[in-house]
């Protein structure tokens, strides 16, 4: 069957990259792939080129114009001011569900758990990943974590979605609602209300620190485990080691109107130009774009000739072992030895079959909530202060205006007054809370400013204000 050549474009990246980036096009080639493929420059010379992205600016017109992003890793410049590319592309194009397979091939590579087969879905575009930082005093430090209703919505109906598309039985989420009540309650609670419309899929949550003990110590009790940003990618590089090596897995990020495939490891300079780095995550991920692609049959030519490769002990070194491979190969080697048994199929570990592209849908079918009653009751105000809990209590005390009042001071998160706690630890940063007088009553933006204008007359730096809401009665921040 001949197929019209479809536009992709490629990034060579950095470090190894140029290496698994030759290999993997070799294959490609040689398995003839119908792709165009458009070559850019990104990364670590166009960063010290002046760009603070790693992109040059018509990049994103080039990308925008093809089908599919296949790229290699990068190195971000160490220092400040350089934002991380792979963040920066998946929020620009929009590409919010990252999807890795981690999977094990025993007894071909080394791994302690040889029934693993777990699919980790991470949501892309928002959690801590959004890089709203802030230095507030001399010694502390903000990160914002963002949390949307229309985030969490995406990624969660994606992770059925894909379960159901892909045969799957089982999505589990984790989160850390024990703790972070709002933002990962929120995701939580999002998980519990879209997982009834698939009652052929099962669905269970656990909290993430004992969740990732589970899948380190039992993986084969997952299946697809959907998370926020932060958790995902920690989670899907443990879940890749434990599989085998970390690196050998391949990773897609989907949008609605884009893709970019890659292999989940960094781009390891230090193995640089010696021919030694594994290009099966690359591999792996190109796989997943020609599935993607709608190439699903020279999609499994390439993917049974590469476990035809690993079968048959043809090995780079980081999974080189005496007792399991036979033979220990280069980065071009190891891509000669896939094109070599290119039409060959496993006949071990399971053979594959691609069909034609299960692309999961992206619409948002959860129903919009009513409009929610809305009010403003007071506001917390992080204020930079040196010395002792009374002495800023006592400062307060006569600044805040009619109608409102002060009713605690915390720092570091710890409630230190009104309550007469000794052993807490206090920075220099301090959250302090004023509430409306009359329990649930309303306060106005006028109110706000009026407080900040007497913080500052009287020299007390605050640093940012975060208001205090309820809606339809109920509270919009912890107690």
């Amino acid at each position: 069957m001949t197929h019209k050549q479809i536009p992709i474009v490629i990034a060579e990246g950095d470090g190894i990259g140029p290496e698994i980036m030759q290999a993997t096009l070799k294959i490609l080639e040689a398995a003839q792939a119908p792709l165009a493929i458009t070559k850019i420059e990104i990364g670590e010379k166009v960063y010290l080129s002046g760009s603070p992205t790693g992109m040059d600016p018509k990049a994103w017109d080039v990308i925008r114009a093809s089908k599919a992003f296949l790229k290699a890793p990068i190195t971000t410049p160490q220092g400040g001011g350089f934002k991380s590319l792979n963040v920066t592309i998946r929020t620009t194009l929009g590409l919010y569900a990252n999807v890795r397979p981690c999977v094990s091939y025993s007894p071909f590579i080394v791994t302690k758990h040889p029934q693993m087969d777990v699919v980790i879905v991470r949501e892309n575009e928002e959690d801590l990943y959004t890089g709203i930082e802030y230095r507030q005093t001399q010694d502390t430090y903000h990160a914002l974590k963002i949390m949307t209703r229309p985030g969490c919505e995406k990624i969660i109906r994606y992770a059925f979605e894909y379960a159901r598309t892909h045969g799957r039985k089982k999505v589990t989420c984790f989160t850390k609602d024990n703790i972070l009540k709002l933002s990962d309650g929120l995701f939580h609670k999002i998980f519990d209300e879209i997982a009834p419309e698939y009652p052929d899929i099962q669905n269970e949550h656990w909290i993430i620190d004992i969740g990732a003990a589970k899948l380190a110590d039992t993986p084969e009790a997952f299946d697809v485990v959907v998370m926020p940003n932060l958790y995902g990618d920690i989670l899907s590089d443990v879940a890749a080691q434990i599989a085998g090596s970390v690196g050998i897995a391949g990773s897609a990020n989907i949008g609605v109107h884009g893709a970019m495939f890659e292999a989940i490891h960094g781009s390891a300079p230090r193995r640089a130009g010696q021919n030694v780095a594994n290009p099966s995550g690359l591999i792996l991920a190109s796989v997943m774009m020609l599935v993607h692609l709608g190439l699903p049959e020279v999609a499994s030519t390439i993917h049974n000739a590469w476990l035809r490769t690993i079968e048959d002990g043809i090995h780079t070194y980081d999974i080189y072992k005496e007792a399991t491979s036979k033979e220990k190969v280069g980065t071009q080697g190891f891509a000669q030895a896939v094109i070599a048994r290119l039409g060959k199929k496993p006949q071990t570990l399971k053979e594959v079959h691609y069909t034609s592209p299960k692309h999961v849908t992206h619409e948002r079918r959860q129903k919009e909530s009513a409009a929610q009653q809305k009010a403003l009751i007071g506001t917390d105000v992080f204020i930079a202060f040196l010395g002792k809990t009374e002495e800023l209590h006592t400062k307060l005390r006569g600044l805040v205006p009619g109608g409102m009042q002060l009713v605690a001071i915390g720092n570091r998160g710890a409630k230190v007054w009104p309550s007469q706690v000794s052993e807490t630890f206090c920075s220099d940063t301090w959250r302090c809370r004023f509430l409306s007088k009359h329990p649930g009553g309303a306060v106005s933006h006028e109110q706000v400013i009026e407080l900040l204008r007497s913080l500052s007359q009287n020299h007390l730096d605050f640093l940012h204000v975060e208001n205090l809401y309820t809606f339809n009665g109920q509270a919009g921040f912890p107690e």
